[in-house]
């Protein structure tokens, strides 16, 4: 019985080993998942859902309430619709206390709304800065390609605003 099991054991051991190669062989044979070209170059990947025909002006602002300082550090970018793009944000507790924070975005045009999709975003879950701290946030978006043709500005607006609790008596 033992015997037994140590044979399937090592069965089962190099049927996984030989699932890589089998499975590259196989995409290379159907041109599924090519990384490599056969010339040795490296395929790059690329977004075919990006709208190349398009520029979109995302401008950014920032409003604050409480003890913070809080700006988007570019005013501007121009994306294309289904391309990712990055902005960070910049705040400052300016006190000398902890501060708990939470970041609530707002879009205009208001039919823009649907159409910005945020991948990575510190308006997810509230936000603890400690006295003085500084923080980078980025925010990851795109703008979805069925956004209507006749938008060619969108203004991404957070207001960051003091949650009070338990920082907030100290």
């Amino acid at each position: 019985m033992l015997g037994k099991l140590l044979v399937i054991a090592v069965v089962m051991f190099g049927f996984g080993y030989a699932l890589i190669p089998v499975y590259k062989q196989m995409c290379e044979a159907l041109g599924i998942n090519v990384l490599t070209q056969k010339d040795g170059t490296v395929v790059r990947d690329q977004n075919t859902q990006v709208d190349k025909s398009r520029t979109i002006t995302v401008e950014f602002d920032a409003n604050v309430q409480g003890p913070l300082r809080f700006r988007p550090v570019q005013a501007s970018m121009q994306v294309h619709p289904g391309e990712l793009a990055t902005i960070v944000y910049e705040v400052v507790n300016t006190k000398a206390r902890s501060v708990d924070a939470q970041a609530i975005p707002s879009y205009s045009p208001q039919s823009a709304a649907p159409h910005f999709k945020k991948v990575e975003c510190f308006c997810f879950k509230q936000q603890t800065l400690k006295p003085n701290e500084a923080k980078q946030m980025p925010v990851v978006f795109f703008i979805d390609p069925a956004l209507p043709r006749e938008v060619k500005n969108i203004t991404l607006s957070y207001t960051f605003f003091e949650i009070a609790g338990a920082h907030a008596s100290n």
